[in-house]
C-alpha cells in the first residue's frame, strides 16, 4: 500500500503505556527482555523523535528545500523554456495541459479539488500538476498493470522525471508539471524520493522497526509537502521558519500515511503485505500470524491504541505549521487534516477492528468537517500560535 495524499489533499503513527503490552506470564521471552529495556519515562520523546538514522536522512532533505524557497528565483526558470512556449498555440496547448490535470484531481479527489478552486489560478494549477504526477507514480504499483511494473520501469520512469525537470516532457501532464517547476522553488529530490518509495513496495513487503517505516511514509507521502509548500506558498506575516513550515508539512505526510496503514491492516495482510513495526508487535505479544489470522484482541486493541497515538502526535506536529501558509492555500489543508485524522476515530468506533472493517468518515462528517476547516483557515498565523500555546 503506498497511498499517495498530498499534504494538502490526502495518501499512508503507536503509544498507549507500553507497560502494558509486556507479556505477564512471568516468562522472560525477547519480546519481554525488549519491552524491559525500554526507557518508559522518556516514552514521549521517542515518539516524537524516530530513530535518528532515518530522521537524519529525511532532514537533510527538508533544510534544502526550505533553502530554495528562501533563494531568488534564477534567469535559468524563466528561460528554461521560453523558446518552446513564446507562441499562442504552444501556451493554448499548456493552458489544456494544465486543465486535464484539473480533470482527474476533479475526479479522484473531490473534496481537495473544492479546495483548490479558493487557490489563485496559478496555484491551483500548479498543485494539479503535482497531483496527477504523484497519482500516476503511485498508480505504477497500486494500479490495474502493477503486476507488469519492474523496477526498469520505474528507473525508465525516474529518467523522464528528469527530462521534464529539464524542460522536455514526455506528454501533456508532464508538461504541467515541467511548467510548474520552471515557476516554483520545487526541487526535483522529493519527487525522487517517492519513485524510491515505489521501489521499495517492489521489494519489500516487511519493515523492521519504525526507523525503516518512517523513511517508507517519508518516501510515498511525507515527499509530497515539500513538493506543494513552494506553491502554496507561506503566509507573508508569518514568524515561522521555513523550515518548521517544511517540518510540519513532513509531519502531516507521514501522519496521513501512518494513518493509512492503521486503516488498511487488513486489506495489506490479504495481499501479504505487512506496514506494522515488527519489532513493536512482538513487543506487545503479537506476531505476522497474528495479523493473518486477523483476530480482534486485547492485546490487539491495546498495540492499537498506541499506534493511533503516535499518528496523531504527527497530526499535533502538523497543526502547527498549516496557520502558517498562504491564506488562499489554507483551506484544503485543513480539509485534509481534519478530515484524514477522523479515520483515526472510526478506528476505535468499529472497536480497532480493521481486518474486516474499513473505517471512513461518512458524507454528513465530512460536510460538517468542511466549513470547521474553513474557519480555522480565517486565523491568521500569530492568532493561531496563540491558540495553540493555550
Amino acid at each position: 500500500m503506498s497511498g499517495v495524499l498530498l499534504w494538502v489533499i490526502c495518501p499512508r503513527e503507536n503509544g498507549s503505556s507500553l507497560l502494558s503490552l509486556i507479556p505477564r506470564n512471568g516468562t522472560r521471552t525477547r519480546s519481554s527482555r525488549l519491552c524491559s529495556r525500554l526507557n518508559f519515562s522518556n516514552i514521549s520523546a521517542a515518539v516524537a523523535n524516530p530513530s535518528r538514522s532515518s530522521e537524519e536522512k529525511v532532514h537533510e532533505v527538508v533544510l534544502k528545500q526550505a533553502a530554495l524557497v528562501r533563494e531568488p528565483r534564477t534567469e535559468r526558470a524563466q528561460d528554461l523554456r521560453r523558446g518552446d512556449t513564446d507562441d499562442l498555440s504552444n501556451w493554448d496547448l499548456l493552458n489544456e495541459a494544465y486543465d486535464r490535470c484539473g480533470e482527474v484531481c476533479a475526479e479522484y479527489a473531490k473534496t481537495f479539488y473544492l479546495g483548490t478552486l479558493l487557490m489563485t489560478p496559478e496555484r491551483r494549477k500548479a498543485v494539479w500538476a503535482i497531483y496527477v504526477w504523484c497519482r500516476r507514480t503511485d498508480e505504477l504499483v497500486d494500479g490495474p498493470n502493477a503486476s507488469h511494473i519492474t523496477p526498469k520501469a520505474l528507473d525508465r520512469w525516474e529518467t523522464r522525471l528528469t527530462d521534464l525537470f529539464e524542460g522536455r516532457p514526455y506528454d501533456m501532464y508532464d508538461a504541467a508539471l515541467s511548467d510548474t517547476v520552471s515557476k516554483y522553488p520545487v526541487d526535483i529530490q522529493p519527487f525522487k524520493d517517492m519513485i524510491e518509495g515505489m521501489r521499495l513496495d517492489l521489494r519489500k513487503s516487511r519493515y523492521v522497526n519504525f526507523d525503516e517505516l518512517y523513511l517508507y511514509c517519508y518516501y510515498v507521502a511525507g515527499t509530497v509537502g515539500l513538493m506543494t509548500v513552494p506553491v502554496m506558498g507561506i503566509a507573508p506575516e508569518s514568524k515561522a521558519t521555513t523550515e518548521n513550515v517544511y517540518n510540519a508539512a513532513l509531519a502531516l505526510g507521514i501522519a496521513n500515511q501512518l494513518t493509512n496503514i492503521l486503516r488498511d491492516v487488513g486489506e495489506d495482510a490479504r495481499r501479504g503485505r505487512i506496514y506494522l513495526p515488527r519489532d513493536e508487535l512482538e513487543c506487545a505479544g503479537l506476531s505476522d500470524d497474528d495479523i493473518f489470522r486477523g483476530q480482534v484482541t486485547d492485546k490487539w486493541r491495546s498495540f492499537m491504541k498506541g499506534q493511533i497515538k503516535r499518528a496523531r502526535m504527527f497530526f499535533d506536529q502538523a497543526e502547527k505549521g498549516v496557520g502558517e501558509l498562504n491564506s488562499a492555500s489554507r483551506w484544503p489543508v485543513w480539509a485534509s487534516l481534519l478530515l484524514y485524522r477522523q479515520i483515526l476515530d472510526a478506528i476505535e468506533a468499529n472497536d480497532y477492528n480493521n481486518f474486516t472493517k474499513r473505517a471512513y468518515v461518512g458524507k454528513a462528517k465530512k460536510l460538517v468537517s468542511l466549513p470547521a476547516a474553513y474557519g480555522r483557515a480565517l486565523i491568521g498565523p500569530s492568532k493561531l500560535a496563540e491558540l495553540v500555546r493555550r
